[in-house]
């Protein structure tokens, strides 16, 4: 465990007891207790260790990913959901620990809003000198120099510090940022004041100093490999660097029956919510398509599904009649063919509510990677590498790349998608299904 995270969960534990005491303070005005129940240690602690062991259920503590402030929010307001009924839960069970609901919710507001406020300044906090980690690249090839690029502009806790200069490559890089070479790594990872070590080798067999990296970590410098450092940096694989045996030995992808079910029961749930809370908005929605344009109210059109099976995808229509009329298009931001109503559907995302459809009946979920077309599919899975891998999930109405990037009108969009879809299903959990759903 790192110094920082040990700071962080330390200050989370002192910030849940404090929320108690405080809470019972502003509500009785004193820390006796009531006539039926009394308040001493024990309340403070079972709350504290409650609402941390919640915080590592909502992956809080998951240093592998920097949260942006909606998904810090997000997942504390899950972890004090979960505590709320854990802790009714433990209260009725043991009567002796009893805190009033009064207090407990009060306590849940004040820990919810200080863990809020701690969070956001501890990852401030990471970024002064001295407190970020400074980094050295063991490698100076093209993999190494696009995390250099990218480390400042997507994570400010970490500095780089230099590169290491392999025995048998060709020095890619400016002379100046080498700071040692492979034979001498401890010594120049001590002499920068490294933390850690990212392998960014070509070829690693019989290059790769096992000895003296052996030393380092001994040491307390953490090692990691390039591309699960990239994925820690940008949310995203890099695709084309990755062999199959990285599939086959890297952590997650693990889709298991348990998540898959966990995920159905959810999807059932919200579809069925959603397509009640919806059903008044169906009448107003035909009408203003058939005023605005001639045509069908809803779009119906084939897409590659979970096990690369096809199904026939619903939505609103927002284009117009003969907007395929020359053989299938790539959608596009601001494209000609989407019709005045069409244009707000998009933009409000109303266009998709007939897809709830799709996930009731089981050929979607609500997260996912976007269904594409058969014709797009064949052509990207010989363009891309591992493409096909996407399919092993259900597509989804909205997912992780539609969040982290735009309409994609292009292979090269589609392959910047494509990162974002495997990340999301190498990571996908019962945790991460609840809170994106």
């Amino acid at each position: 465990m790192s110094k920082s995270l040990a700071i962080l969960m330390l200050i989370d534990l002192v910030l849940a007891a404090n929320a108690l005491v405080l809470a019972t303070l502003l509500r009785l005005g004193k820390l006796g207790g009531t006539a039926e129940h009394g308040f001493g240690w024990p309340h403070v602690i079972v709350f504290a260790l409650v609402l941390m062991l919640c915080g590592f259920f909502v992956e809080l503590y998951n240093r592998d990913r920097e949260f942006s402030k909606t998904e810090t929010a997000v997942r504390i307001g899950v972890s004090l959901i979960v505590g709320f009924f854990a802790l009714s839960a433990l209260y009725y069970m043991f009567p002796d620990i009893h805190v009033g609901r009064g207090i407990l919710l009060m306590a849940l507001a004040l820990f919810g809003i200080g863990q809020f406020i701690w969070h956001h300044c501890h990852g401030v906090l990471l970024s002064f000198p001295g407190i970020a980690q400074r980094v050295v690249i063991l490698g100076n090839g093209s993999l190494g120099q696009k995390i250099e690029e990218i480390m400042p502009s997507v994570r400010n806790n970490y500095v780089f510090a230099g590169y290491i200069r392999p025995s048998q490559e060709a020095v890619c890089v400016p002379e100046a940022s080498i700071v040692g070479n492979v034979d001498e790594i401890f010594d120049a990872v001590s002499r920068v004041k490294a933390h850690k070590i990212v392998v960014s080798l070509a070829e690693r067999r019989g290059v790769l100093p096992v000895r003296e990296i052996l030393r380092c970590k001994l040491s307390g410098v953490e090692v990691v490999d390039a591309l699960n450092f990239y994925e820690q940096l940008t949310g995203k694989l890099l695709v084309e660097n990755i062999n199959p045996s990285w599939f086959i030995f890297s952590n997650g992808f693990r889709v298991t029956r348990f998540i898959r079910c966990y995920k159905r029961v959810l999807d059932i749930l919200f579809s069925t919510t959603g397509i009640l809370l919806s059903l008044p908005l169906f009448p107003f929605i035909a009408l203003a398509i058939k005023l605005d344009s001639r045509g069908q109210v809803f779009f119906r059109q084939n897409r590659v599904g979970e096990g690369e099976k096809e199904f026939m995808l619903y939505k609103f229509r927002t284009m117009t009649q003969d907007a395929e009329k020359n053989g299938a298009v790539w959608a596009r931001e601001n494209d000609p063919r989407v019709t005045r109503i069409g244009n707000f559907l998009r933009k409000t995302r109303l266009d998709e509510i007939p897809q709830l459809l799709n996930v009731l009946k089981g050929d979607m979920s609500f997260v996912g990677p976007r269904p594409e077309r058969p014709e797009f599919v064949k052509m990207l899975e010989e363009k891309i590498p591992y493409y096909s891998k996407r399919h092993f999930v259900k597509p989804g109405v909205t997912g992780w790349a539609q969040v982290k990037y735009p309409y994609g009108a292009s292979v090269e969009d589609a392959l910047e998608k494509l990162r974002y879809d495997l990340y999301y299903i190498k990571n996908i959990s019962p945790e991460s299904v609840s809170l994106q759903s």
